[in-house]
């Protein structure tokens, strides 16, 4: 064996396991295997995952909060702070950004990514190409899935539908869209559904971003979904509208969103910020209704979004932390409600990207976590260190700490 780690809790009260892996895959769970490894981790009873799965982040545009403050933390200013600053951006600047962040969540135990990268006629390729770089350049650390994404709308910014096409010709993986910044919205997802066809890949939307649900596509967007025949192809972030309708409408959009397959990717970091800025008191949390997506069965993913940006003015890149978040704004911290929480950032991100050989179990790709923690229903609540992190059968990333308390 390439790796042998040695006595790992994988599921609480259960006996301890061996996870033995070769040539990038598991090979072999057990309670007591071989010591014939090349490297030998002695995991003493601390909670072994899979990777976590970060998927929604904007790579090229993070860490420029200092460069630009967003003063009224609305999503107005948010974005008007970003169209200015954008023009300054160029190839080296964007690389050094994105490459920090991504260094940033690897070392927190991601070995999967969904990053959007934008593009429009203004600012050329010169961010996306960038991310198709980082993604060559860090193929060995992480699996990343880039998004062509059209911040500035597709109709209202001339010259960008002929971009959308050419950036799927570049290599792209997932056709993007932001349907409410676009008019009309419809025609808005009728093109990328167009796109998405025409080169057979999976659409992830910027999807109604506002504290009110007066104009919202969702219900267009699953409609559309069941015609196409791309029942579980479709991602939409954001979605904070969703908490602005009364139970029945809802209700009945929750059901045709569970009928769509439809992912979710909450972003409760960026959506905190931005959201109900106009709310004078009873302040509402203007976060998509996590607990009942998920109980109506529509596959409830936590992402990151942005790091230290107009949108986002915080973050270092932690999953766990997002995580932890989502706990109390999305009343996540019951007894049967916990356990769900993990999943969130591991095996329903996973599904949403599609990703293959994902999980631990014998032949899977050996993407894993140690965490620095022995009982995994706190694997969130502890916000653990990722003691080890294992890509493609080779650790990546090796994090001691020690801790002295003097009495």
């Amino acid at each position: 064996m390439d790796i042998l780690i040695k006595q790992a809790r994988l599921r609480d009260g259960e006996a301890l396991q061996d996870v033995g892996i070769k040539d990038g895959k598991i090979i072999a769970i057990s309670e007591n295997l071989s010591d014939n490894a090349v490297n030998v981790i002695e995991a003493q009873g601390r909670v072994l995952i899979p990777g976590l799965v970060e998927s929604h982040i904007h790579l090229d545009k993070a860490l420029i909060a200092d460069r630009k403050p967003n003063k009224s933390g609305t999503l107005q200013e948010a974005i008007s702070v970003t169209a200015e600053l954008k023009p300054t951006f160029t190839e080296e600047d964007i690389y050094q950004r994105a490459k920090k962040a991504l260094e940033m969540i690897i070392a927190h135990g991601v070995t999967a990514v969904r990053t959007h990268a934008e593009f429009d006629p203004a600012q050329g390729f010169s961010g996306f190409k960038t991310i198709m770089k980082l993604k060559e350049e860090y193929r060995d650390l992480i699996d990343m899935q880039i998004v062509a994404f059209p911040q500035e709308g597709i109709f209202k910014a001339p010259g960008t539908e002929r971009m959308m096409y050419e950036a799927m010709e570049m290599g792209a993986d997932v056709v993007g869209g932001i349907p409410y910044n676009d008019a009309p919205a419809d025609k808005h997802i009728d093109l990328v559904f167009e796109i998405a066809k025409k080169y057979d890949k999976d659409i992830d939307l910027h999807q109604d971003f506002s504290d009110e649900a007066t104009d919202i596509s969702i219900e267009y967007l699953c409609k559309k979904t069941i015609a196409e025949n791309y029942h579980g192809r479709v991602s939409v972030g954001h979605l904070t509208a969703l908490h602005a309708l009364e139970p029945k409408r809802l209700n009945e959009i929750l059901a045709l969103m569970s009928e769509a397959q439809i992912n979710v990717m909450a972003l409760p970091a960026t959506d905190l910020h931005l959201g109900a800025r106009d709310d004078v008191y009873n302040v509402r949390r203007a976060v998509t209704p996590i607990r009942k997506l998920r109980d109506a069965g529509v596959n409830v993913c936590l992402a990151t979004n942005n790091i230290r940006n107009a949108f986002t003015p915080y973050g270092n890149g932690d999953l766990m932390q997002i995580a932890m978040l989502a706990i109390p704004v999305g009343h996540l911290g019951g007894a049967d409600d916990l356990p769900t929480v993990l999943p969130m950032i591991t095996e329903n991100p996973a599904k949403a990207l599609a990703l293959k050989d994902y999980g631990i179990q014998i032949g899977n790709n050996a993407d894993l976590v140690l965490l620095d923690t022995k009982v995994k229903a706190d694997a969130i609540i502890d916000i653990p260190e990722r003691n080890y992190v294992i890509k493609n059968g080779k650790i990546t990333v090796e994090v001691k700490k020690e801790v002295i308390i003097f009495k």
